[in-house]
């Protein structure tokens, strides 16, 4: 009944978004060269009404370039691999050294992956990207069966493969746990498409360690409880009708909700920007929101799985975390050198949680071992903005360079 109530609103109000945008674009056309304050005003209103509403379909990436050794290049995106539940993406350039393969793991928590574009943008000067994209569950079709937390370590391994030995991994948030799995059960293999190096940045590796709001909220209910609750059914207007999902908008609300007074301030610069006109800072705003808004539901499977076995039962730092009847045991990592990163003010992924993967990895020298805490930034501004540019990637170029 959640799903089937979130589309009756979404489908009476995409009538009142249409003509708010009509509107906005008559004012426009009506005072292009020099619009008054009442008319920049209006106009304001008018795409802040046009923009209150998701999307549910994967945003541009907006890449078409990027300099290479001082000269301009374009980046033209290709699909390396694909199942039903996801995308291998590859953003080509035809460069003339070959650069270090990088598989960058984005979160299935409701967002898709272009809220890493800058993550992307920044490391492609100098590295050869690929990334994980995650469908949205709604539009798989139930024939294509089920996606639990044991299909997404089996995907990420077999784009590991697709890249082939010596490629390196960045893992964003929610996937260090699975890739310090895969990483652990290759290294069991003696698999040789295993990374020779990897990254993890803000991730729950062993959330009982200075738990946030997000940590306390998994665990203060049952498992049971999150299945009633927090589980709908596809309407039967979509491709995945009657696949069991944690649809994307309620995993937006919580979002929002935590950080809810940071959001209204954000739209009402939004709005005072187009009223007055600073068209460069309202550009920032929307790009921004343009992926925050943009949502993508999970399978229950996933969720579940990922609420009880990483959030309630840490099971990966206990070394209770198994793959398909395997033991994961990351003391098996030898090659592939790791490093941490966390961001001081993050409120989402606690100081300690993604650092916690040292302690796992007994097999490694200390030397392959790094950690670090970026000040002044939280849990998005690890990834992405200025400090992430300046001072978070190059620790991460660093380590790429040092196991190439």
């Amino acid at each position: 009944m959640t799903y089937l109530a979130y589309q009756l609103q979404s489908d009476l109000l995409a009538p009142v978004r249409f003509a708010a945008e009509a509107m906005r674009a008559s004012l426009e056309t009506l005072a292009p060269w020099d619009p008054t304050p009442a008319t920049r005003s209006l106009g304001a209103a008018y795409e802040m009404v046009a923009r209150a509403g998701l999307t549910h379909h994967r945003p541009d990436y907006r890449i078409d370039t990027t300099t290479v050794g001082g000269h301009e290049v374009p980046v033209i995106e290709e699909i390396a691999f694909q199942t039903p539940f996801a995308t291998l993406r590859h953003f080509r350039k035809d460069v003339a050294v070959a650069q270090p393969r990088v598989l960058l793991i984005a979160a299935l928590s409701g967002h898709f992956a272009t809220l890493l574009r800058d993550t992307v943008a920044t490391m492609l000067p100098e590295h050869d990207v690929f990334i994980t994209e995650w469908h949205n569950a709604r539009d798989v079709p139930l024939a294509d069966g089920l996606f639990g937390f044991d299909d997404y370590v089996a995907h990420v391994m077999q784009f590991l493969e697709v890249l082939g030995p010596g490629a390196h991994v960045v893992a964003v948030c929610q996937p260090c746990v699975q890739m310090l799995a895969v990483a652990a059960l290759m290294a069991q293999d003696g698999h040789p498409a295993q990374p020779r190096s990897m990254t993890l940045m803000a991730g729950p590796v062993d959330p009982r360690i200075n738990p946030t709001e997000v940590n306390l909220l998994a665990t203060t209910q049952s498992i049971d409880w999150f299945e009633r609750n927090l589980i709908s059914t596809v309407p039967a207007c979509y491709p995945g009708a009657g696949r069991r999902v944690y649809p994307g908008f309620v995993q937006l609300t919580a979002f929002v909700t935590m950080n809810l007074e940071r959001h209204l301030s954000a739209h009402r610069d939004m709005f005072w920007s187009l009223a007055m006109g600073d068209m460069n800072k309202a550009a920032k705003l929307k790009a921004f929101y343009d992926d925050y808004f943009a949502v993508l539901d999970m399978t229950a499977e996933f969720y579940l799985e990922t609420v009880q076995w990483v959030f309630q039962e840490a099971r990966l730092a206990t070394g209770d975390l198994t793959w398909r009847g395997n033991a994961v045991d990351p003391r098996a990592i030898g090659r592939t050198a790791l490093l941490t990163v966390e961001g001081v003010n993050d409120d989402i992924c606690g100081l300690g949680q993604t650092a916690a993967a040292h302690d796992l990895c007994t097999g490694l020298a200390a030397g392959m071992k790094q950690h670090y805490q970026q000040p002044g930034v939280g849990h998005y501004g690890v990834f992405a903005g200025s400090r992430w540019e300046s001072q978070i990637y190059p620790k991460v170029r660093d380590l790429i360079l040092a196991n190439a």
